[in-house]
């Protein structure tokens, strides 16, 4: 499968990340100066107006300064007084006048006497501060009115400071701005760089068009394979799953980021899938389906990143394995027939042979009535007449082992109300898992049966090997759980879980006692009046 790759070669993430965040820093640096410059402008010009104020106010209340407004500064000492203020305080200019406009101070000595060129602003008995387009240039200004000793309004004080003093002071602080603007750049570059570089290293060195295309191809192989596939976390949190696994898991909603611990209930899939249980082809059995598990680690730039879980449904396949067994199981019982048969026939031609009509008259007699009537006693007693032929091939295809199965004389199940499938795969699996218990034993090698259906239906079956060890009891019946060796094509460690899973959906119970000897019993109560035990069972609980 070959998916499109981007054609365009895209900047690299390290220079990308450099380039847009010294873009955007220059245009926040560029428009945070700016308007600091503004408002440090505005306030610095506030301020210097309030300070003219409190100069021209100081001016006004001076008694030396109202006495010569008030007679006309004939001894001209205001000029000296504002010369005097221009020093220790530092305005650039001081200017004092009557109400009438007439200049008795000023910088410029030869326009001392002469007419103000604006209104005297201060004959409502207000101070006024702004900005001042005088003779020396804007400046921040302030009036203050000078009163005489009853507060008639009888003259100025205007005091200003010229922009020129507020620009240098501006232009120092611009200075300051763009040397920590140029500090913030260096700073922010250094850790641009630095944070592409830990985000290649989270992403092991992958760019953006290489992530999105891996993203591409992981989605497009997520949903297109049959396989239910899960990927989990180190903390056993989802991250991708298929439609198929959820699917096979029953899992609806919101799936991703969910705990495995909180999206399944407790029990060995659970644990297969968290790894507590490792191992591959790990077998699962659930309500509908039988699962091969496998969980393998994921290792990315010498880490763990988590886990991938990939289910198989094998539940038709395993059916199809389980029926070719039953037929070589069959095929088994009549090969054991037809050597049996032959050597009796072997016996039969031999008594000809030597004349002895009567013995071999009796001889055929008497194996004709032992294998008849072991047939009908079976189906005399048993229903339905699947069951009667699994035992006979079973008891046949054990004396081939020289093993001994025996079905109690009392035994009888006439009219058994669970499905005749689930029947024989409960017979078959216990029967099968007691003959290879004795087979390697030494003699006597006994199984026994008995089946019982006064009381809802009784399954016990005991056998002379050496039985399921005390500690076992829990386990045997779990999914994948066998002391026997594994067979080509033939999984182990499923048939006691399956003879489990039938009884628990139907209401009963299994009962495993500890050996020696193995015993096991199967107890399922009949159904009420207005209830039915399931009619149907997933299609791989078959006779294994």
């Amino acid at each position: 499968m070959k998916f499109r790759r981007p054609r365009l070669k895209a900047k690299p993430l390290a220079t990308s990340i450099l380039v847009w965040v010294l873009c955007i820093l220059v245009l926040t640096v560029t428009l945070g100066g700016f308007l600091y410059s503004r408002i440090s402008n505005e306030s610095l010009s506030r301020e210097y107006q309030l300070r003219a104020l409190g100069i021209a106010t100081t001016v006004a209340q001076m008694p030396e300064v109202v006495a010569a407004v008030q007679s006309g500064d004939p001894q001209h000492v205001l000029q000296d007084v504002a010369t005097r203020v221009q020093a220790q305080a530092q305005p650039d200019y001081v200017v004092i006048s009557d109400r009438n406009g007439v200049r008795y101070s000023h910088p410029n000595p030869d326009l001392i006497g002469r007419t103000l060129e604006e209104p005297v602003a201060v004959l409502d008995g207000q101070s006024h501060v702004g900005t001042d387009s005088g003779s020396l240039g804007a400046s921040a200004n302030a009036k203050a009115p000078v009163r005489s000793a009853d507060g008639r309004v009888i003259g100025q004080v205007s005091v200003g400071i010229l922009e020129t003093v507020e620009n240098d002071e501006v232009t120092q602080q611009i200075w300051l701005i763009a040397a920590y603007s140029a500090v913030v750049l260096l700073i922010s570059g250094a850790g641009s760089i630095l944070l592409a570089r830990r985000i290649k290293r989270v992403t092991f060195d992958l760019e953006p068009a290489e992530i999105a295309s891996l993203l591409q191809e992981r989605e497009a192989l997520l949903h297109g394979i049959k396989e239910a596939m899960i990927g989990v976390d180190d903390d056993g949190c989802v991250t991708v799953i298929n439609a198929e696994a959820r699917r096979l898991l029953h899992l609806d909603g919101s799936i991703l980021g969910g705990r495995l611990e909180s999206l399944l209930p407790v029990g060995r899939l659970r644990d297969v899938l968290s790894g507590k249980v490792a191992g591959a082809d790990q077998v699962v059995i659930t309500d509908d389906a039988l699962l091969v598990v496998n969980r393998m680690p994921v290792n990315l730039g010498g880490r763990s990143i988590g886990a991938v879980v990939t289910l198989r449904d094998r539940t038709e396949v395993e059916d199809l394995v389980r029926d070719l067994r039953s037929v070589r199981g069959l095929m088994e019982a009549l090969r054991a027939q037809e050597h049996e048969y032959a050597n009796r026939l072997h016996v039969v031609d031999g008594l000809l042979e030597m004349g002895e009509l009567d013995k071999a008259r009796s001889f055929v007699s008497t194996i004709s009535d032992t294998s008849r009537s072991l047939g009908e006693g079976l189906r005399a007693r048993l229903e339905p007449p699947e069951l009667a032929a699994l035992l006979f091939a079973k008891i046949t295809v054990a004396a081939e082992q020289d093993v001994l199965v025996t079905v109690t004389d009392d035994s009888q199940l006439r009219q058994p109300f669970l499905e005749t499938q689930a029947l024989v795969t409960i017979i078959g699996n216990l029967l099968d898992n007691a003959v290879d218990a004795v087979a390697a034993e030494p003699s006597p090698r006994e199984v026994t049966i008995h089946l019982d259906d006064s009381s809802g239906i009784f399954i016990s079956v005991t056998d002379s090997g050496p039985g399921v060890p005390a500690s076992k009891i829990h386990e045997i019946t779990t999914d994948g759980y066998t002391t026997k060796d594994s067979q080509p094509g033939m999984r182990r460690g499923i048939g006691l879980a399956l003879v489990a899973r039938i009884v628990h959906r139907s209401g009963g119970t299994m009962d495993v006692f500890p050996g020696p000897g193995g015993r096991f019993e199967v107890w399922i109560p009949a159904p009420e009046a207005d209830e039915a035990l399931p009619t149907s069972f997933p299609a791989e609980m078959k006779n294994v």
